[in-house]
């Protein structure tokens, strides 16, 4: 059988992560990552070096305008040394308006395309920051309208399957995954604001939950921090 799936790559610790559970799991993959004029563009870099090492199928980045309205691509500061409980309290303004919504439209179509059946995301709902779309009822939701919206799903009763393997998993459980799988987390970059070098700022609510991620894991975090440069 002809495993292929679409993964949403965006460079990041769990697009990472799910790229090589996706890979040890005998998916043919076609990866899919987003230029939607974020500041943490450097993911982007991440993203084809992650593409090229894990010797995916075929790596697109689609240019996106998603209209401004968070601290990612607007201009809005982003939240700094925020605790625990602030972190976790309400939708940050971190959150970009419909993101995933739109990031799953795209590897919907994408995967019609290639026919693939498999559509896998980096979603997390335990350390989430509070957004809307990566709860697990959101998933289910976009996977019922997958099948209804696509020719495949209407005239071959063939159903799209929407992978989110770290949706119930701690940052530190993940961490752990992906250092089972082989995952290089020095190719991966989470912070929402880094410098012009491309560093991690150390403090934005990505930064504090990887770092408290690794520290849980019992790992060092392999990637420069801007704070401690």
């Amino acid at each position: 059988m002809d495993l292929k799936a679409v993964i949403l790559l965006s460079g990041g610790l769990d697009s990472a992560t799910v790229l090589a559970i996706a890979k040890r799991n005998g998916f043919r993959v076609f990866a899919l990552s987003f230029d939607y004029e974020q500041r943490h563009s450097v993911e982007l870099e991440k993203a084809k070096i992650l593409a090229k090492k894990f010797n995916v199928e075929d790596h697109r980045i689609v240019k996106l305008d998603l209209f401004g309205g968070s601290a990612l691509n607007d201009n809005i500061p982003v939240p700094k040394n925020r605790n625990e409980k602030e972190i976790s309290s309400g939708i940050p303004i971190t959150y970009v308006p419909a993101r995933n919504t739109i990031f799953l439209a795209n590897a919907l179509a994408y995967a019609e395309v290639n026919k693939c059946l498999n559509i896998f995301v980096g979603v997390n709902a335990v350390d989430y920051s509070g957004y809307p779309d990566c709860r697990p009822e959101y998933i289910s939701a976009f996977e019922k309208l997958a099948t209804l919206a696509t020719k495949s799903g209407i005239e071959n009763e063939t159903k799209i399957k929407i992978h989110a393997p770290l949706i119930q998993l701690s940052k530190a459980e993940i961490i752990r995954k992906g250092l089972e799988l082989g995952v290089d987390y020095q190719l991966t970059h989470s912070c929402y604001d880094p410098n012009d070098q491309g560093l991690s700022c150390g403090v934005c609510d990505s930064c504090a939950l990887r770092l408290k991620g690794f520290q849980e894991a019992g790992e060092t975090d392999p990637v420069d921090y801007a704070l401690s440069s």
